[in-house]
């Protein structure tokens, strides 16, 4: 394709999504409800088919090779097994990591010269497509990471969808304050002014290794992906050896996309491993990888870090917490925290693990209610919530992962165990790995059990002699061992502006007195700012300007006025 023909097309590309981006834009700015993708699964706005045809799109691809035609590929990986239980079978072209990066070398010299319009353009028609497939992305998120379908369709697509165009919207407002070229006149006195022309070319830093997650592929690894993209770097995406298939299909729209444009698709690439024979520290090693982002364990996060050879933006484990002094509304707040842990069977970021409340009880309705009945009230909720097996299921979904399978028999034999975990056999998927939350009674000083994150379906009550001393090891932890989210319960405002104290020394996002529908594992796109990048559960946010300025530098050109 002519270069005349790629900017005619990315520019009706543009075009065509003005509009979105014009939006997106908007509410970066004024942070106020902004979606640009239908989150529920609807027939009027995808078509009457596209349930249908998404479902068939994914069974599709089971049991087969998935093709991408990517540069030095020899052979098929993967291991990818459903939470669910059903048979997956797909495999994916085992990369050479020197032609993956010798490819992704060769092919930003288009894409950097194309302008901000161009790249928006293309982008926002790779976010289109990828729109339109959200009922097969949908079924591929669900069987990879054990979310029901219904959390699958929105957070794995739409909600996904949103935070990659956030990320464009936020490169493009970063690029768009640097102007192409100015004519530089500076007073000489009496002599004639000094004329400079000068030209800002914006390049990328170079390869950018997107490290995907287990539990939220495209939720997580979108904001890097587009926002690399966007500062004109190509992207080498890393997916999680259990959750490769969305990731799959993401990039397998996006080299559609940048073919159709008449860019080269090797801009962005797909990188797969397995436990067995991990590559992310290989590559991150190379020299050539100048970005990384990751969302993952804090282990290899904090290596990645330290060993980066360019900026990084991390989001790694946390220890969210809930402090409870007094509630004006007991049963609305029982029933957000059994929501809150109960969703996805606690395998998300934002989940509250930890709830500390004073051992001599609390306020609740105006009466006393005392450290174990709070406790038993906590446990109950759980079990009401969860008594109708379909509502169980579809918020439970399945766990992602043998080793939280693990962790969950662990503590059902440990100590302090007030409501076990059981197992529930689902009615569709027989041999789906579906758990029910733990509720463990502990005391403050038992912080071996509490005091790192027990990912899954896990919940500690702890016993604190006050709420000074609740807010104070809760914010604590935050700061050291890292946070995402923190609750407070009070009717006492003197306690809450102490909470508020607390969650800016744990450098954690609040919330409080939560007893309606907004729960604390949610994020929305456009206003909340996911993680704050002020604590060891991160250093990035999602998303923020500073997660795309380091992203690209600019080269200046300067020539004497007609010279």
């Amino acid at each position: 394709m002519s270069s005349q023909a790629t900017t005619s097309r990315a520019h009706g590309w543009f075009g065509d999504h003005h509009t979105t981006l014009l939006g997106a834009l908007k509410a970066i700015r004024t942070r106020e409800f902004f979606s640009a993708y239908v989150e529920v699964p609807s027939a009027k706005a995808y078509g009457e088919t596209a349930a249908a045809d998404g479902k068939a799109a994914f069974e599709g691809r089971l049991g087969k090779s998935f093709e991408l035609d990517q540069p030095g590929s020899s052979g098929n990986i993967g291991e990818e097994r459903s939470p669910f239980g059903i048979e997956l079978g797909v495999r994916y072209p085992k990369p050479d990591l020197d032609a993956l990066i010798s490819a992704a070398n060769a092919s930003v010299a288009s894409w950097t010269r194309a302008s901000i319009i161009e790249r928006a353009g293309v982008l926002l028609e790779m976010i289109a497509r990828i729109n339109k497939r959200s009922f097969e992305m949908a079924h591929a998120v669900m069987h990879t990471t054990g979310q029901g379908f219904g959390m699958a369709f929105q957070a794995g697509g739409p909600h996904a969808q949103d935070r990659a165009l956030e990320a464009i919207a936020y490169a493009y407002d970063e690029m768009s304050k640097i102007p192409e070229s100015v004519l530089w006149e500076k007073p000489q006195g009496k002599n004639e002014p000094l004329r400079i022309e000068k030209t800002f070319r914006l390049i990328g830093r170079g390869i950018d290794l997107t490290i995907g997650c287990s539990t939220f592929p495209t939720w997580n690894s979108y904001p890097g992906v587009f926002a690399s993209l966007a500062t004109c770097n190509a992207v080498i995406v890393k997916p999680h050896p259990q959750a490769i298939l969305p990731l799959a299909i993401s990039v397998e729209i996006m080299r559609a996309t940048l073919r159709d444009a008449g860019f080269d698709p090797n801009l962005v690439q797909l990188a797969v491993d397995s436990v067995d024979e991990p590559i992310a520290k290989k590559l991150i090693e190379r020299p050539e990888i100048a970005i990384v982002d990751y969302t993952g364990g804090s282990a290899f996060g904090d290596w990645v870090e330290k060993n980066a050879h360019g900026p990084t933006y991390t989001e790694k484990a946390g220890v969210n917490a809930i402090v409870i002094e007094s509630t004006g509304n007991l049963k609305g707040m029982l029933r957000n925290i059994a929501m809150s842990v109960s969703l996805y069977s606690g395998q998300m970021c934002t989940t509250p693990q930890n709830i500390f409340v004073p051992r001599g009880g609390i306020q609740a309705d105006g009466a006393h209610l005392s450290f174990d009945d709070l406790t038993t009230a906590i446990a109950g909720a759980i079990e009401s919530l969860l008594a109708a097996p379909e509502r169980a299921f579809e918020l439970l979904g399945a766990i992602a992962t043998q080793p939280t399978l693990d962790r969950v028999d662990a503590e059902n034999g440990a100590s302090g165990v007030v409501l076990a975990s059981k197992t529930l056999t689902h009615p569709e998927f027989p041999h789906a790995r579906v758990r029910t939350p733990l509720v463990a009674k502990l005391d403050v000083k038992d912080t071996e059990r509490f005091g790192r994150e027990m990912f899954g379906p896990i919940v500690y009550v702890i016993a604190t002699d006050d709420v000074d001393q609740a807010l104070a090891i809760s914010s604590h932890e935050a700061r050291t061992k890292g946070a995402i989210t923190a609750i407070v319960h009070s009717t006492d405002p003197a306690v809450l502006a102490k909470a508020e104290e607390a969650a800016a020394y744990g450098r954690v996002s609040l919330g409080e007195n939560l007893t309606g529908a907004l729960m604390i594992n949610q994020s929305s796109a456009f206003s909340d700012y996911h993680v704050t990048g002020g604590n060891p559960a991160g250093n990035a946010s999602l998303t923020d300007a500073a997660f795309v300025a380091n992203r690209f530098r600019v080269i200046e050109t300067r020539t004497p006025a007609g010279a």
